[in-house]
């Protein structure tokens, strides 16, 4: 599949309404998936655990992360991280960085509902923690677009010797 390109990244990760898939490691070494809402700001990922959280605590324990962004239409775009999350504000300090909370929920609904959202949990501390994308393993493809090859429908690899769309691959590369 292709990759998205840099501005193409860019892009799909500043657009509202993607959710965001975030894996943790619990206690006894399972994996744990929490969608959560993220916002994209200057190459990080930064996202919102509640102080009673499950994944926070994980993240307190265990700083290695993985995310998955996806769209289920047409191009289907998809990004993979696997990182460590920095603590960017611990619980507590919510009036330092209410702004960019504003930012991430307004990423998902109104203005006006974010702010009522927000008034309404005022009281109940987040922490802030960030995903830097250049400290991480970043991966992302899409369906192919006009113009490229349907053979890009999956990554080479994934194709078994002799198959239908291992020869067409071959053939296109040629």
């Amino acid at each position: 599949m292709p990759r998205l390109s840099p501005p193409e990244l860019r892009t799909f990760l500043d657009e509202p309404g993607h959710l965001l898939r975030l894996a943790t490691i619990d206690r006894d070494g399972m994996p744990r998936i929490s969608p959560v809402w993220f916002v994209h700001h200057d190459g990080e990922i930064l996202f919102t655990p509640r102080a009673q959280s499950v994944f926070r605590s994980n993240l307190e324990r265990d700083d290695r992360i993985a995310l998955a962004i996806d769209e289920t239409a047409l191009p289907y775009r998809k990004v993979s991280v696997q990182g460590r999350a920095r603590l960017v504000h611990d619980l507590g300090h919510d009036d330092e960085w209410r702004d960019t909370y504003r930012r991430i929920a307004t990423r998902y609904i109104t203005p006006e509902a974010a702010e009522s959202y927000i008034q309404n949990t005022i009281d109940q501390p987040r922490a802030l923690y960030a995903v830097a994308l250049s400290d991480a393993e970043v991966a992302s493809w899409r369906m192919p677009i006009e113009g490229e090859s349907s053979t890009g429908i999956w990554a080479r690899r994934y194709y078994g010797d002799g198959t239908k769309m291992a020869v067409r691959a071959a053939d296109a590369a040629d």
